[in-house]
């Protein structure tokens, strides 16, 4: 799970800002036709003040037709005027909507695997999308009332002051009361705003996680505990849901109310200023439409205030994904790579790797040589570091500098592009997208042709199933490729890695639901040709293994043995012990 990381107050400004700077035209549009429409709004009570205060000398409906027509007028167009500030200003929330994903996406594509094996995805999605929307709604709708409500009270209070300064002050006393009110809330809305992320986080989690795994969960009959499960998330959204809107309707209202007791007391302390003649009845009209203008501005303060809280929390949700550093990333003083001029030449100086946290090293004073076009199989048994050379290789892990080497180029000197242009890997997760067989096979080049992706589906010897296929390789494999065998799944994710033509090729136990024989015909495939492939197969399955060029025997991060199959097997140790398990579990078998 992403640790929300606690931005400071003005920090989230400055980020606020930043969202806002590649639209600052919009924003500025936008602002500029709320002070055209507040100012025409503190235009139309002084026209109507005349106009009254006209027909207290003589009632002439003809003298006050110029007036009629001309507010009548005045609102057509701050209607047609707050429109257009509504549209740019919504219209800049949902383009910074736009960009934060587009940024988060991209970002995340930029950072290691690492990162993702610690953070849940749900979590990932729910900031990507709620949290992104949040912002949204605070750049749009916020920005528009915060404006509103200044250029509501900058432009009516100065008039109000110079109509009676005594009932003005009197009627606005009780704003202030409003600002502590909502100061004094502010706080309890974060919280529990972060609680309502938080727990939409959670479930958001949980849902994906068993859509994930729902062979799984029907396999052991858990549909129930998994019921169970959501159910205390639920629940525990809905308190956190609760908890805010109790919070809200308890504020807003208090908020209105504690607006409208302004009107009542100008009514009350203007019904005595006009007999005294202070004010005219016009003057008293016209502070009427100023108290009930500023109303709405400041009742609505209360969701301005939730919709700034929501975006604060959420500002701090999605800048700590965006603020993570890659590890492993380019420079300017990369070396490029020629993925054509490549050899194939593999070597290792010294090798070592700890994983975050971990007493020991997963890879310890690692040393090879693999000269261009060898066939290397790695052997050893579980959690012997055979999976972390593997992703080490491409840089999937941040490895130090000068320990590892393609055609004698430091992989952390090269451009990570060019490097892994030049390395096609098949992990032991043989992931496939939700799309045809056609399409996953050549997700590396999608502009191949159906003659290249049937060339390399024979290679990876699934040609012949493919067309026994109905759809054959229009055939929809399903979400990860569920509609397809263990076997299937490999060998076309073994076809995707043929189709970019790397010079060298990494199998990461990618053959292991395939049986030994078609193992083997697929290596055998690999190592002919005139443009024989760099191939490191790392396997369980000896008898493949066994036609390698050469064998890389690991144990606790070490190369404990190196040497071709006809040589180890005579030689007492780690190799000869695993061929023995084997050869007997074959005949038991």
């Amino acid at each position: 799970m992403v640790k929300t990381v606690s931005t400071p107050q003005y920090s989230r400004l400055r980020k606020l800002l930043q969202y806002l700077r590649p639209h600052w035209r919009n924003v500025g549009l936008g602002i500029l036709a709320l002070f055209v429409v507040n100012s025409l709004g503190t235009y139309l009570p002084l026209i109507i003040r005349n106009a009254i205060d006209e027909l207290e000398v003589a009632f002439d409906f003809s003298a006050i037709l110029p007036s009629v027509l001309l507010v009548a007028g005045l609102a057509s167009l701050m209607w047609c005027i707050r429109m257009t500030s509504r549209i740019l200003l919504f219209g800049v929330g949902r383009r910074v909507e736009f960009d934060l994903k587009q940024n988060i996406f991209e970002h995340l594509l930029s950072l290691e695997p690492s990162y993702f094996s610690t953070n849940t995805a749900g979590d990932i999605i729910n900031r990507s999308t709620s949290d992104v929307d949040n912002i949204r709604r605070l750049v749009g709708f916020a920005v528009l009332s915060l404006a509103n409500t200044l250029f509501a009270y900058v432009l009516r209070l100065p008039v109000m002051l110079a109509i009676d300064p005594m009932l003005s002050l009197a009627a606005i006393a009780v704003y202030p009361l409003i600002m502590i009110l909502v100061q004094v809330f502010s706080h309890r809305l974060r919280t529990e705003q972060l609680a309502v992320q938080q727990s939409l986080s959670n479930l958001s989690e949980l849902v994906q996680e068993d859509m994930s795994g729902i062979s799984l969960i029907k396999i052991y009959a858990q549909e129930p505990n998994e019921q169970a499960e959501f159910q205390t998330l639920n629940q525990s959204l809905l308190d956190a849901n609760l908890a805010l809107a109790k919070t809200r309707n308890t504020l807003f209202p208090i908020l209105g109310g504690m607006a409208s007791i302004s009107l009542l007391v100008l009514l009350a302390l203007g019904s005595r200023a006009i007999p005294a003649g202070r004010i005219s009845v016009g003057d008293f009209v016209a502070l009427l439409f100023y108290v009930e203008q500023l109303i709405f501005p400041t009742a609505l303060l209360g969701f301005t205030i939730t919709a700034y809280q929501r975006g604060e929390v959420s500002i701090d949700r999605i800048e700590s994904i965006l603020g993570v550093v890659p590890q492993i990333q380019s420079s300017e003083q990369d070396t490029p790579l020629d993925k054509h001029q490549v050899r194939g030449t593999l070597s290792a100086k010294g090798l070592t790797y700890h994983y975050p946290g971990a007493a020991h090293p997963a890879l310890k004073q690692v040393n090879f040589h693999i000269q261009p076009g060898e066939t290397v199989a790695i052997v050893g048994p579980v959690g012997s570091g055979k999976s972390t050379l593997a992703n080490a290789i491409p840089r999937l892990l941040d490895v130090s500098a000068g320990q590892l080497f393609v055609d004698g180029h430091d992989i952390t000197e090269v451009y990570l592009r060019d490097l892994r242009a030049a390395i096609a890997y098949v992990p032991q997760d043989s992931f496939l997208f939700s799309t045809s067989l056609k399409n996953n096979i050549r997700y590396g080049n999608p502009l191949s042709d159906a003659s290249d992706v049937e060339y390399v589906a024979k290679q990876a010897q699934i040609h012949d199933e493919v067309l026994n296929f109905p759809q054959r390789y229009k055939t929809i494999v399903g979400e990860r490729g569920i509609t397809l065998s263990g076997g299937q799944r490999q060998r076309t994710a073994l076809s995707r890695a043929l189709l970019v033509d790397a010079p060298i090729l990494i199998l990461d136990d990618a053959l292991s639901s395939v049986d030994n024989q078609t193992a083997t015909e697929i290596l055998n495939n690999l190592s002919s040709g005139a443009q024989r492939k760099t191939v490191l197969f790392i396997s369980h399955q000896l008898s493949a293994a066994a036609i390698a060029d050469q064998i890389l025997v690991m144990d606790q991060g070490e190369i404990v043995q190196t040497g071709t199959h006809a040589d180890l097997v005579k030689v007492s140790g780690l190799y000869q012990t695993l061929w023995n398990q084997q050869k007997l579990e074959a005949q038991l078998s």
